[in-house]
């Protein structure tokens, strides 16, 4: 990167990325009517989509966080982006070639994003020409073939090699102009005894991508003995400003429009368990990245899992048979009650991870495992349960008194009588027993302490901002809609009395509309006010409370209604007045006042006729 963008290609950018597009990179979007489309918030917790997306105005707007902009927002709030960089990413998004004010080259700070995920798609590059040509990767690719992967399956996940050298991907990243700094902040290099070297060597590499395809971060299985290399058998990027392993599933830039159409995602442990799953047919495979699956991950599914408004998919977690295994189902099992899909678990009843069952019993196994889920629930009172005695009383009654809290953990109440039964045969007492015991561990459950609205925590409101389902402050907001959304149809603004908007961020905004040339377009570079940018956009992405098309006609009787209205609120004061002055010792106010209002009850009726016209 050199210098600074010119103007005119930032606005070429900008104009031609679809927002809609770049948005669909990230959250699976539906039809909302009106050339509008909505999905969930990728900003904030929600059940119900509330984020909305106008392609036609370039904008999109959450009424439930109040996040909004245009592409360039969406993609700097999300990705942590700065103002160029994700002027750059789009440009290489379309294939355009960028231009800058200074022609001299000047290496970007460390932190850039743009030159650490270049950095990154180099260093995967390398990695993998050095396990297709390097004689030294033979025990590597050895491997690989004797886990199930040819090397076009390789190929097809990137798998590399990090040669057993000391500063191998060092000296060829320098080479292509990459800084020491740049190259430790990426996490490719770190600093040793005699000056940098490679942070993997001699290890199996997968390239981490983001959900747009971007390489962050490297996952590394060491391929020494534990004498040579006594470091971690599974060794990931460290957090990096572009990698926060919390926030990442590997596999996910691959399975993500198969997981929205689909409506499944299938959890795994490991990289090659992803590889085997996906080969195997199971096209919806993701893994976590070293680290527990947990809320950041779950927000990232919830998003794709969305279909007309719900959650209608599935979730399914692959978890080794083995003790570690069993304790991460049920890990998970206090996460689930954050999804609103249907939550499964898939083990394997030998221990077999998915990589070692495709390779031992082929992919119809895997696929079956798959098929075979069983609910999250009742694996997790399931386990339980295999750790008593339950042919004995004292068993039973130590069982019950383990598993009830379960029960009484499940947050959707329809659901805890069906398991309240099924717990019961499993234990084999009356199902009275069970309820009791199942109604006791609801009492004892901690309460929320933070608002809650259909089970997720509210989103905050921010005061200055009216309440878009305000009955008195509709037809302001609609008429404000109007205009910003279909200026055309709006030819008399200025006549639009002082007093017809009431709240203050409405006025604030009719007040910077009435700025500009009468039916202009407003851009939302005229807005300087941050809230007044937030609420521009907002009432541009919002759809218009109109029965089939927005008319002529149905602006021209909005505005004469708020007109109306405004006038009315005008007459009362009015009247009001005059109550209060004599007419003998104020006669000549008093005859103003009243001349005022005969006028303003004459344009009352002329509006009030015109609204019902205009209908």
């Amino acid at each position: 990167m050199s210098g600074r963008i010119k103007e005119e290609d930032v606005a070429h950018v900008r104009e031609r990325s679809p927002i809609d597009e770049v948005i669909a990179d990230y959250v699976q979007l539906k039809s909302a009517g009106g050339g509008q489309k909505k999905g969930l918030c990728p900003f904030h917790d929600e059940k119900s989509p509330s984020f909305h997306v106008t392609p036609s105005k370039g904008f999109f707007h959450c009424f439930g966080c109040q996040a909004s902009g245009d592409v360039i927002a969406f993609l700097m709030k999300i990705d942590h982006l700065s103002f160029t960089e994700t002027i750059e990413r789009l440009a290489d998004r379309m294939g355009y070639q960028l231009r800058y004010e200074q022609g001299n080259f000047t290496p970007a700070p460390a932190g850039n994003r743009s030159r650490l995920i270049a950095a990154n798609a180099l260093a995967a590059k390398f990695y993998q020409e050095q396990l297709n040509t390097s004689p030294l990767a033979a025990h590597a690719r050895e491997l690989m073939t004797k886990r199930g992967f040819d090397k076009g399956a390789c190929e097809t996940f990137g798998v590399g090699y990090a040669p057993d050298e000391w500063d191998g991907l060092t000296k060829f990243l320098r080479e292509q102009g990459f800084t020491i700094d740049e190259l430790e902040t990426a996490g490719l290099s770190k600093m040793g005894q005699r000056g940098p070297i490679d942070k993997f060597r001699n290890r199996l590499t997968w390239p981490i991508r983001d959900i747009s395809g971007d390489v962050v971060g490297f996952g590394a299985r060491k391929l020494a003995s534990d004498e040579e290399d006594q470091g971690p058998k599974y060794l990931n990027t460290s957090e990096t400003p572009i990698y926060k392993k919390s926030q990442v599933l590997y596999g996910l830039d691959m399975a993500k429009k198969e997981i929205a159409k689909k409506r499944q995602v299938v959890i795994v442990e490991g990289y090659t368990d992803v590889m085997a799953a996906q080969l195997a047919g199971i096209t919806t495979a993701v893994a976590t990245c070293g680290t527990a699956f947990g809320a950041d991950h779950i927000r990232i599914i919830r998003r794709l899992l969305m279909d007309d408004d719900a959650f209608r998919g599935e979730v399914i977690f692959t978890f080794d048979g083995d003790a570690a295994g069993q304790k991460a189902a049920m890990r998970a099992f206090t996460e689930d009650q954050k999804f609103v899909t249907q939550t499964f678990v898939a083990v394997e009843p030998n221990g077999l991870d998915p990589c070692d069952l495709r390779q031992q019993k082929g992919d119809l196994a895997l696929r079956d495992l798959i098929a075979k889920r069983v609910p999250l629930f009742e694996f997790a009172i399931r386990t339980e349960l295999a750790l008593h005695k339950l042919d004995s009383a004292e068993g039973r009654v130590n069982a019950l008194n383990a598993t009830a809290p379960l029960v009484a953990q499940i947050r959707d109440k329809s659901l805890r009588p069906e398991y309240t039964r099924l717990l019961a045969g499993w234990l084999g007492v009356e199902v009275e027993t069970v309820s009791s015991a199942v109604a006791q561990g609801v009492k004892r459950q901690p309460q929320q302490s933070a608002p809650v609205v259909n089970g997720e925590e509210e989103a905050p409101q921010v005061q200055w901002r009216p309440n878009p389902q305000e009955p008195r402050l509709i037809l302001e907001r609609e008429v404000l809609k109007a205009r910003l959304q279909m200026p055309s149809l709006i030819s008399n603004w200025r006549e639009i009395e002082s007093g017809a908007f009431t709240h203050p961020a409405y006025i604030q905004l009719a007040q910077i509309i009435a700025a500009v040339d009468e039916q202009s377009s407003i851009e939302i570079e005229q807005i300087s006010d941050e809230n007044m940018r937030a609420l521009f956009t907002e009432l541009n992405v919002e759809p218009i409370r109109a029965d089939g098309e927005v008319t002529g006609h149905y602006v021209e009787s909005i505005v004469a209604r708020l007109r109306e209205v405004g006038i009315s609120r005008a007459i009362a004061e009015l009247k009001s007045s005059l109550q209060r002055l004599n007419p003998v010792e104020n006669e000549q106010e008093y005859n103003q006042a009243f001349a005022s209002l005969v006028a303003l009850e004459t344009t009352r009726r002329g509006l009030h006729d015109l609204a019902l016209r205009s209908i």
